[in-house]
């Protein structure tokens, strides 16, 4: 992740010193710290009634041309809940309603740093599958025959999700779209 430069307060050179225990920037003229928090993110679990996964291939980095849930940050003004559907429907095409909370885990990213990635089951509820925003393709894959997933906080996330449904038999392949 890349560090600040400059202050956003006064526009002065940032240092370094020790605050609270850590290493932080600091300005040295307006004395304001700069305190790197974690990166709100939203991911989201659908499952058809055929037990299949709804996935995107991603288009750009992290872990471009790799298969993920939809995912995306959470922006000011909305709900971490708002922005899965928000991000649902950019990737995927589709609406749908908030079933319940999967997981909540913070994962480090090169690009971003430590990103909050807070999961949630949705049950899909209008709007046809199509590949938008930040993926090239979607497609629904049974849970036994899911490809490699892009990040370990998707991975965990369906886990947890499969044992708390009990699913443990196979059956199908998945189909795909662009």
């Amino acid at each position: 992740m890349k560090k600040k430069l400059y202050c956003a307060y006064c526009g002065h050179t940032l240092g370094l010193e020790e605050i609270e225990g850590r290493i932080r920037q600091v300005c040295p003229s307006c004395r304001e710290v700069v305190y790197e928090n974690p990166i709100p993110a939203a991911s989201v679990i659908v499952m058809n009634e055929l037990k299949e996964i709804l996935l995107v291939k991603r288009e750009r980095e992290p872990a471009q041309g790799m298969w993920c849930l939809p995912i995306g940050f959470a922006e000011t003004g909305e709900t971490i809940e708002e922005a899965a559907l928000r991000e649902l429907k950019e990737e995927a095409g589709i609406e749908g309603k908030v079933v319940s909370l999967i997981d909540v885990v913070s994962e480090y990213n090169e690009i971003y740093g430590d990103v909050l990635v807070v999961t949630f089951e949705v049950e899909k509820t209008g709007g046809a599958e199509k590949a938008g925003d930040d993926a090239t393709e979607w497609g629904y894959f049974h849970y036994l025959s899911l490809p490699e997933i892009a990040f370990e906080s998707q991975r965990r996330a369906i886990k947890k999700l499969l044992l708390l449904k009990g699913l443990t038999e196979s059956y199908g392949h998945g189909k795909r779209g662009r």
